[in-house]
């Protein structure tokens, strides 16, 4: 008979697995400290609501004037608008069509990531300073200065700062537009309706709505001489037998060159400026 030779069993194996004994040894030990000393606090949090203590924070006291929660209230506000700003900022001025149409525009030319999406937004931000500062001086002088010389409310300082932008912003809007969210909202206006009636939240989705049209309107108007010119290489190549050859690389240099002959971004520029003053 063959010899069947035995192995000594490695440590921990003859038991199923003991090894694992010291782990949960020491995670059993660990939960049990974790539960006493919740149980600890629990009970000692007890005892201090029981007793009337209240837990107190070096530094920080409860104040005696009411003008000091007025600040504090007035630094959460400001903080909340600044968090706000760049939403109110794209949805509440020329941003939107301006960024439409250089995006559209760089789109049509087919230069991929030129100009950079940085001097896109940048240019965007500087026409929008430029369209919006008739408006946000008339807010600076109606709302902003008299409230910082205490002269009027905070409540009447955001209502005066809220005309200017409403009426940029009713210049802007179809009435078709405000006529649809009117009716979404179901609100109980008056036969005839005056701008006072319209709500802000929403004049601001109508706003965005006509932006939007305008600015796709635009951008179609950029796209069609790119697009002749696109079709003009296309058939080009086609009748001379080069269908391997893409037609982009070929028109890509024929539409930069009939971009700065027309003196494109003077003739976009312009019209977008324009296009806020009809």
């Amino acid at each position: 008979m063959a010899r069947v030779s035995r192995r000594p069993a490695p440590k921990g194996a003859a038991s199923g697995g003991g090894s694992l004994r010291p782990f949960w040894g020491r995670a059993a030990r660990g939960m049990m400290a974790a539960v006493v000393a919740c149980a600890v606090f629990a009970g000692g949090a007890h005892l201090v609501s029981a007793q009337g203590i209240v837990p107190t924070i070096p530094g920080v006291g409860r104040s005696e004037n009411p003008d000091d929660v007025v600040t504090t209230l007035e630094i959460l506000f400001l903080l909340t608008i600044l968090s706000l700003a760049p939403a109110i900022l794209i949805m509440t001025t020329s941003f939107t069509r301006i960024v439409i149409v250089l995006s559209f525009l760089r789109r049509a030319l087919a230069t991929q990531e030129l100009p950079p999406n940085q001097i896109v937004v940048g240019l965007s931000l500087c026409l929008t300073f430029m369209i919006m500062g008739p408006t946000f001086r008339e807010m600076k002088d109606t709302a902003l200065v008299p409230y910082m010389n205490a002269e009027i409310t905070q409540k009447t300082a955001l209502k005066r700062a809220l005309d200017p932008m409403r009426k940029f912003m009713f210049r802007q809007t179809r009435q078709k537009d405000l006529r649809l969210f009117v009716d979404i909202s179901r609100l109980p206006l008056p036969a005839n309706p005056t701008r006072a009636d319209i709500p802000t939240e929403v004049l601001v989705p109508a706003f965005v709505v006509s932006e939007l049209r305008r600015a796709f309107i635009m951008g179609f108007a950029l796209f069609l001489p790119f697009l002749v010119i696109d079709l003009v290489v296309a058939s080009t190549l086609i009748s001379m037998g080069m269908l391997v050859l893409p037609p982009v690389m070929i028109s890509l240099p024929f539409k930069i060159l009939l971009f700065i002959l027309v003196d494109g971004w003077h003739l976009v520029i312009g019209s977008l400026v324009q296009s806020f003053y009809t």
